[in-house]
């Protein structure tokens, strides 16, 4: 297990060493989705893709929730990995898997029950709302593996190793484009296929992570009584991981909000979100990769007492994140039908799909500033800064932007498209202004 010590030696050849296996693990994370979309839109009809669309805006609400415990427990480790309070580490990855259990129980039967009504709530288009239905039932089934997943890599990453889990979720990766083609093209299983693929391939990772470790002699030992969870622990990761947590999931709440006003333009509409939607991740890839590594990297550094070294990192950090967001925007400005056929070859999505992704694109820079801001942020436990920042953005900006231009403009995808990069821009602006402000009292202090 090869772990690096964050707050030695060169910061952007640490920085980067630490983020590319961590930007290549998302990368392949987010074939997940993509590829059942891919594999979907070359099988399957629009109701199929409308379908997986709408189903992934869902089951991300799972991701949303998880994220801000997963990114908590990496930043509570990384603290503890630059005091070398091993104990302690020990304590949190306990206390840490504990909660995810549990947290990933109560999830999964929360959301069997509300499935339907969260559907119905987001217009789903008649069409498609029982394969929409099926797509999400069976990812919840699958909840446990996600969580226990994340958890695992979150850990990992406090502890200073990003490689790992890029290791473990390309096996899974290559896992689910195995069964993607076999339970959809060849057994024509439709949208069931690909969500069986995702459970199972998610479950493998799980199960590959937790071997792999046991055979390292991990710091954790994974014995019975090194679960029972530490409560000042359970209270430290609840107070940083609670408010970004909550900060996700309001973001989600307010892109699916978007995604009740794009299916209420039908089919056609639901498919160009969620195709869309794929490019958000990757083109996103370089700002949140970064934004998770630095969080780990202020944590670390912080712990150590070197303030300046983790503030050069989050620059290094933006001006990578802008460049690579940039290409994807580009793409988008000359050649939109080119990124949307890659999904669906259907003349109808592509038509509809221009306007809105050469508006929307524009997101893919605002967002490389305001995450990589954020995971400066969330690195020094300013987790309550952000949560009010990205809450305010989610629910007092872009879901009142949404309802008033979908009630004067209807189903104009492209104006529906300029509200994500608009509300990005802001809060870009004041977040940086917060960084900087704050860092200089800090200084004086």
């Amino acid at each position: 297990m090869k772990t690096l010590d964050l707050s030695e030696g060169p910061i952007a050849k640490t920085l980067f060493r630490f983020a590319v296996p961590f930007l290549l693990a998302n990368i392949l994370q987010s074939l997940y989705g993509a590829v059942d979309l891919f594999v979907v839109g070359r099988f399957c009809g629009a109701e199929s893709v409308a379908a997986v669309s709408t189903g992934t805006q869902v089951t991300q609400i799972v991701t949303s929730l998880m994220t801000g415990l997963t990114l908590g427990s990496t930043i509570l480790i990384g603290s503890c990995m630059g005091k070398k309070d091993l104990k302690k580490a020990k304590r949190t990855i306990g206390t840490t898997l504990t909660v995810f259990t549990i947290a990933a129980a109560a999830i999964t039967i929360l959301m069997l029950f509300f499935n339907r009504t969260i559907l119905s709530l987001l217009h789903t288009p008649s069409q498609s709302f029982d394969e929409t239905m099926t797509y999400v039932t069976i990812c919840t089934l699958g909840n446990i593996f996600i969580c226990l997943y994340n958890a695992i890599s979150a850990i990992l990453r406090g502890y200073g190793d990003s490689t790992s889990p890029m290791v473990f979720v390309a096996i899974a990766c290559v896992l689910n484009i195995i069964l993607d083609y076999l339970f959809t093209g060849a057994m024509g299983m439709g949208v069931a296929g690909v969500a069986l693929a995702t459970v199972i391939s998610q479950a493998a990772s799980m199960v590959i992570s937790i071997a792999y470790l046991r055979s390292r002699h991990f710091i954790f030992d994974f014995r019975p009584r090194s679960f029972i969870p530490d409560r000042e622990i359970a209270v430290q990761l609840a107070a940083v991981g609670f408010p970004i947590s909550f900060q996700e999931l309001a973001v989600r709440i307010s892109f699916l909000y978007l995604t009740m006003m794009m299916n209420s333009a039908g089919v056609y509409g639901a498919a160009v979100v969620g195709v869309g939607a794929k490019y958000d991740v990757f083109a996103m890839l370089s700002a949140t990769s970064m934004a998770n590594a630095l969080a780990a990297i202020t944590a670390q550094n912080y712990g150590r007492g070197k303030p300046a070294r983790a503030r050069k990192s989050l620059w290094i950090a933006i001006s990578f994140a802008l460049g690579v967001s940039s290409v994807f925007w580009l793409w988008a400005q000359i050649s939109p039908a080119s990124m949307i056929g890659v999904f669906t070859k259907d003349a109808g999505i592509i038509a509809a799909g221009i306007p809105y992704f050469r508006s929307a694109s524009y997101d893919y820079i605002m967002t490389a500033l305001v995450f990589t801001l954020n995971g400066y942020l969330n690195g020094r436990q300013k987790t309550v800064w952000t949560m009010v920042s990205c809450t305010a953005g989610a629910l007092l900006l872009r879901i009142p932007m949404v309802a008033v231009f979908g009630r004067i403009f209807g189903s104009d995808l492209g104006l529906l498209g300029t509200i994500a990069p608009a509300v990005s821009g802001f809060m870009a602006a004041y977040t940086l202004a917060y960084v900087i402000i704050e860092g200089r009292r800090s200084k004086r202090l």
